[in-house]
């Protein structure tokens, strides 16, 4: 480990240097590029060089202790020696993590879909509350939400929505939302008090570049049609709705978001690609069962991962076995603790995978 920290430590100096290069300054691109990597590395950096100093603390601490007889100077070095001790011992912890292998993918912006499964106009409703959940969450993260397709039904529920967040690490944090999420509570339409349990699935793919998919538009089929639901006087008198047909795969995606029939054909373009990139996601994930098995759900989109429990005021991961009882502040996007649980869990279970080899 410590090898590698070195490595990375005359890197991070190699890229500062060529950072300050006046013909690497004159190229955006690869200037960009050189910034990325060296902001990838300051964490591990700065960690690293906090840990060369406690260990070095460590070490004039145990020297001038054998040399030290004035009692209270002996005192005031013993607990220096103490704290350099521990803190050694959090940073080697971080630092691990830090070296974990990063997912190519993290930074990337994501595509949601929301779908309502069991529980009919339940589960609907369920839908469009998950759908303001993640809409507040982002706007707490200052990200940006566009709404690609939604099927709404009368009472305000949505059988399916499809939206996209962009802003930094949005994979990051959200990649742990797939799967099915349960509801239990008495619907607004039932008469007899009885607690229902619906269901709903969520999907999480990170926003697919060109250079990620080999899609060839001979493949796709494009067909345009007048949108429907709320909206201006344009989108509900022009043909702008686009919907797109990948033929190998039978993947049909309908956007009617957008007032123009071109910048609908664009937003089709990338959930399809995020499709076809998530797809060869999930056959890698199929490949490595046992690398599935350690990770916190992030793949498997018929596993149960969450429970909404109205009556009781709880949410309950099952992942992770953690209960939270703030449901009302999880239904208005304060998920960060989830998240955060889910993270460290998996995150856990990497390093334990590492130890083992």
């Amino acid at each position: 480990m410590f090898d590698k920290l070195e490595d990375l430590l005359i890197r991070f100096d190699e890229l500062l240097n060529m950072l300050n290069d006046p013909s690497v300054i004159g190229d955006p691109q690869r200037f960009q590029k050189l910034m990325k990597e060296q902001s990838s590395l300051q964490p591990i950096v700065d960690a690293y060089k906090e840990y060369k100093n406690c260990k070095q603390t460590i070490e004039d601490s145990l020297a001038m202790l054998d040399e030290e007889s004035d009692e209270e100077m002996r005192e005031m070095l013993k607990e220096e020696l103490s704290d350099a001790r521990k803190r050694v011992e959090e940073l080697e912890k971080q630092l691990k993590i830090l070296l974990l292998p990063k997912d190519p993918n993290d930074e990337k912006n994501v595509i949601v879909e929301i779908r309502a499964g069991a529980g009919g106009d339940e589960a609907a409703l369920f839908a469009a509350e998950i759908y303001r959940m993640y809409v507040h969450y982002a706007e707490s993260q200052r990200w940006r939400v566009e709404t690609m397709d939604v099927e709404e039904i009368g009472i305000g529920g949505m059988k399916y929505v499809s939206f996209m967040i962009t802003g930094q690490g949005a994979y990051s944090k959200l990649k742990y939302e797939s799967g099915v999420h349960r509801v239990q509570r008495v619907p607004e339409t039932e008469s007899g008090g009885r607690i229902h349990t619906s269901t709903i699935t969520v999907a999480i793919m990170p926003e697919a570049e060109e250079v990620d998919v080999q899609l060839d538009l001979n493949d796709c089929k494009f067909d345009v049609f007048r949108a429907s639901g709320n909206g201006g006087q344009c989108v509900n008198t022009t043909d702008s709705a686009v919907r797109l047909t990948h033929i190998p795969t039978g993947i049909v995606i309908s956007c009617q978001d957008e007032k123009s029939q071109l910048k609908n054909k664009d937003k089709a373009l990338k959930v399809l690609r995020a499709k076809l990139y998530d797809l060869e996601m999930q056959k890698a994930h199929d490949a490595e069962a046992e690398a599935r098995r350690s990770q916190v759900g992030t793949g498997d989109r018929s596993e149960k991962i969450r429970t909404y429990n109205f009556p009781q005021g709880r949410v309950t991961d099952h992942r992770i076995n953690l209960t939270l009882y703030k449901l009302d502040k999880i239904m208005n996007g304060d998920i960060q603790e989830i998240i955060d649980s889910c993270i460290a869990a998996d995150q856990a279970a990497k390093l334990a995978k590492m130890n083992e080899n």
